[in-house]
């Protein structure tokens, strides 16, 4: 079968599209993983991997396709769709309709929420979600009338995040990161504690009690 959907793609991008794909029968390629920046072309491989994928005989009930956002996710069948239709004619649409897999991770969450422990009515917080709770939770605590100024929310987060992330006692980062706010880190315990306890109280996905002792 001619390749004319892949025409347009960049070499990297070709190799991650075809990876795996239309090998021996029941072999198993070994996982991909493809790190890229902005502007780089991610969607666009994506789309034309699954694509491929289902152009080459795969089952498309059996891909996961998944992303964050709803919006992002109804772009990536759609041009799933798009490119299919080049190839497979009047089946595209048949075919990408049972992408029954596509769609956010918090869908595939939610639908499993009770086995791995969570409630179904969980939320979930972007950053700048995060950064509001953050800020409520310091003007509640008073730090945000203090006499001298106290880290702004933004700030706070990306502290509570490295802490968090690089698994480090809040002492270490503010050390090696965030010098200007050490004279802040007993106030920052209290409110990171403060922190944890509202994203528990309101369901917020990931939250997770942290030691800063």
């Amino acid at each position: 079968m001619a390749l004319d959907h892949l025409a347009k793609l960049n070499t990297e991008q070709r190799r991650a599209v075809e990876h795996g794909v239309g090998g021996e029968a029941g072999g198993l390629a070994a996982p991909l993983l493809v790190i890229a920046g902005a502007g780089s072309g991610k969607t666009n491989t994506l789309a034309h991997r699954v694509a491929n994928l289902i152009v080459n005989g795969v089952d498309p009930r059996r891909i996961l396709l998944m992303t964050f956002s709803r919006r992002a996710a109804s772009e990536m069948s759609r041009r799933v769709e798009s490119i299919c239709a080049k190839m497979l004619d009047a089946k595209a649409s048949t075919m990408t309709e049972a992408l029954i897999w596509a769609g956010t991770f918090a869908r595939l969450i939610r639908e499993y929420a009770e086995q791995i422990g969570l409630q179904p009515n969980f939320t979930i917080h972007d950053r700048e979600d995060s950064a509001d709770l953050m800020n409520l939770c310091r003007h509640q605590l008073g730090f945000s009338q203090t006499e001298s100024r106290f880290p702004k929310k933004g700030t706070c987060l990306s502290i509570y995040s490295r802490a968090v992330n690089a698994e480090m006692p809040l002492a270490a980062v503010l050390q090696g990161h965030f010098p200007w706010c050490a004279g802040w880190e007993e106030q920052l315990r209290a409110l990171f504690a403060g922190y944890v306890e509202a994203k528990q109280a309101q369901g917020v996905l990931r939250c997770r009690r942290i030691n800063f002792n």
